[in-house]
């Protein structure tokens, strides 16, 4: 399992990107919200949701969860 973390800060699409922990895109701590720990990035991103409508996967570190 990992950690997720969900980015406070939107991107130009309005998408919050879910980072796993370790990700180079990783958010500062104080533009971040602890996810929990998850098998995959699916369940990171729908626990996202519930903090914001729209969430993605990072490219980089959750690219199984990244939609254009």
């Amino acid at each position: 399992m990992a950690k997720y973390y969900v980015n406070k800060n939107s991107q130009a699409n309005g998408d919050h990107e879910v980072h796993k922990q370790g990700c180079s895109f990783m958010p500062q701590t104080d533009n971040r919200i602890y996810l929990g720990d998850f098998n995959n990035c699916e369940g990171a991103v729908l626990a996202a949701r519930s903090h914001y409508t729209q969430a993605n996967g990072c490219y980089y570190c959750s690219n199984d969860c990244h939609t254009s």
